[in-house]
């Protein structure tokens, strides 16, 4: 009885001396009594080998919890604002003439003024459209004469005229055949833009105006 309380005793000291050294001390049981050992179950080792000790497994893991992502937070919708109406696309309409833009107006006769540059002799004339005019060797014969609109920036007077060159028959001989000489637009304010290139003669527009009516015709 006495040896039980001895060891009682030590184990108490051992257990205050691990205490205040900061190491835990094995809990004696309250009945004085040393834990029992623990044992390690043995696993028989094949082929006749030593047993190896089995350590205990430990507990399976329990299957990971799934956790579903929240629900996506739909965003508010847009306030729908009011917006002008697009116009209609443009209808391709085909121009119709306005006030703004006047046609030329067009006259009869054309008034032209030729030079003779051998003999310097000039000669202003009038030839109506359509119909051939000749000045000595050349034949003009105006096709249009007009004169610049209201809303044109220079008032001018333009005509397209074709001269040829045709000398006249000598007695007894045949007429020689037309030569072409100018063919295009003379213009009044510049004489100079689109000239008749002759040797002998040169020739430009003056202006044009309408025909005179005839004595026979007024009455």
């Amino acid at each position: 009885m006495s040896r039980l309380r001895t060891i009682a005793g030590l184990a108490v000291v051992g257990v205050l001396a691990g205490a205040s050294m900061g190491v835990a001390q094995p809990v004696v049981p309250p009945n004085g009594q040393p834990p029992a050992p623990t044992t390690l179950p043995v696993q028989p080792a094949p082929n006749g080998a030593a047993p190896v000790p089995q350590l205990p497994t430990p507990d399976e893991e329990a299957p990971p919890v799934q956790v579903n992502p929240p629900p996506p937070v739909a965003a508010p919708p847009i306030e729908a604002e009011e917006v002008e109406a697009a116009p209609p696309p443009k209808a391709q309409v085909a121009a119709k003439p306005t006030e703004a833009a006047i046609k030329r107006a067009r006259y009869d006769v054309a008034v032209i003024q030729a030079l003779d540059k051998v003999s310097a002799e000039s000669m202003r004339f009038e030839a109506a459209v359509g119909r051939p005019v000749r000045y000595k060797n050349l034949v003009f014969t105006v096709k249009a004469c007009e004169r610049s609109a209201a809303d044109e920036g220079v008032e001018d007077s333009m005509a397209h005229v074709t001269v040829e060159s045709q000398p006249r028959a000598a007695p007894g001989k045949p007429t020689p055949p037309p030569r072409q000489a100018f063919r295009g637009w003379m213009y009044a304010s510049s004489p100079g833009l689109n000239p008749l290139e002759h040797p002998v003669y040169d020739a430009w527009l003056i202006t044009c105006r309408a025909a005179t009516p005839s004595p026979t015709a007024a009455r």
